[in-house]
């Protein structure tokens, strides 16, 4: 549907020339969204898509397991679509502090992408002390996000007081040009409010508020990854999906361009519509992604494990170390011990045997904290999460 514009340009001067800044109109749109019954099937689908994933989860034998692995594709792939080139490996990597010696800008990135989207899962759902979904959680999860490294400068957990800009190498020739800085809070102010509406569906409150985030650029950085975290918070808060295990960067980086040029359509003539079809066919297809994931990872541990039990005396130990393992899909000796419980020289030879039955595989050709990683499990991760 076109409404025309979605929000108004302001006059501003910036750099000693004048600029013409983009300031949107609160949400929900106006007119109201249109809705037929096709859009009805296809938000219809999506939920169901999204109870699929529920109910898979519930079968897991370890659901933190899932979530541990997919929160850090997720970061991944958040932070691929702002031109950093870690892998998931890296970031594993990374976060075993006996494993140094991957790049660091990027995979720094990376990781405080996890910490931002533990710390506001965490935020949301602690009863006590918690915070509802928020300008001042938002501002807390950007700080997380740019605690180091690249952006570390730029006003971490803080809203901008300087005019910002998309493409360009200023804001006189800019692709966008988001609202002038006294504005931000006044527009961040109506997204809360239209963030807590009882009466807006939850996946098209996720997808509208995405646009809206974005539209509005509040922080001099990260602010792709902070709305594409928001979609996140916003399935948490109204309670989608039990476990947070819908991330639709993958469906983003795979439709790049198609995604930016919604993005621009809605604010040019207000076609909330197209965007909201973009999303919730992106929905239905992640979500489905994610089932099938789980439903091959199942298979391939049952699998391995079927291997191990059948090598006999080996087994017992074999199977403690194997179980590590799929917690952790790299891992040192030391990571097996301080798993398990094991000694190190039970571990040792437990990692032995999983190599020699080719289900783990050492890395890093040292003698001493050798990094072994668990190939199988971490191919059916990276698929599509290479830089």
């Amino acid at each position: 549907m076109n409404r025309g514009r979605s929000g108004e340009f302001e006059t501003t001067a910036v750099g000693g020339e004048t600029v013409r800044a983009f300031v949107p109109y609160p949400l929900p749109p106006d007119p109201p969204l249109e809705l037929p019954p096709g859009r009805q099937r296809l938000l219809e689908r999506a939920l169901l898509a999204c109870g699929r994933l529920d109910g898979v989860s519930a079968l897991l034998p370890d659901p933190d397991l899932f979530l541990y692995a997919y929160v850090r594709r997720e970061a991944v792939l958040s932070s691929q679509i702002e031109g950093t080139q870690s892998s998931l490996s890296d970031l594993l990597l990374f976060e075993m502090e006996e494993a140094p010696g991957v790049p660091f800008d990027d995979v720094v990135e990376v990781s405080n992408y996890v910490a931002a989207m533990e710390h506001g899962l965490a935020r949301l759902g602690d009863d006590h002390g918690g915070l509802p979904l928020s300008s001042r959680l938002l501002r807390e999860v950007h700080g997380k996000l740019l605690a180091r490294g690249r952006g570390a400068e730029k006003e971490p957990g803080e809203f901008r007081r300087s005019q910002n800009w998309i493409g360009g190498t200023r804001p006189g020739n800019a692709q966008y040009v988001p609202p002038p800085p006294q504005r931000v809070q006044d527009c961040m102010a109506a997204l809360e409010r239209f963030l807590h509406d009882p009466d807006v569906p939850a996946l098209i409150k996720a997808a509208l508020a995405h646009v809206q985030f974005e539209t509005i650029h509040p922080f001099l950085d990260g602010n792709g990854r902070t709305g594409r975290l928001l979609i996140a918070l916003v399935l948490h808060q109204e309670g989608v999906l039990r476990q947070p295990l819908l991330y639709l960067s993958l469906y983003l980086k795979q439709h790049r361009a198609e995604y930016y040029r919604l993005l621009d359509a809605v604010r040019q003539d207000g076609d909330w519509e197209a965007w909201l079809d973009f999303v919730l066919e992106g929905v239905i297809a992640t979500a489905d992604a994610a089932v099938n994931t789980a439903h091959r990872l199942l298979a391939l541990f049952a699998e391995d494990e079927k291997r191990i039990r059948e090598t006999g005396r080996a087994a017992g130990s074999a199977l403690r170390a194997f179980s590590v393992l799929r917690r952790r899909p790299l891992v040192t000796i030391d990571g097996v011990v301080r798993g398990d419980g094991m000694t190190f020289p039970t571990a040792s030879r437990a990692i032995e045997t999983l190599m020699e039955l080719e289900i783990a595989r050492e890395l890093t050709g040292k003698q001493r904290n050798r990094v072994f990683a668990y190939d199988a499990y971490l191919a059916i991760l990276n698929e599509g999460a290479q830089p």
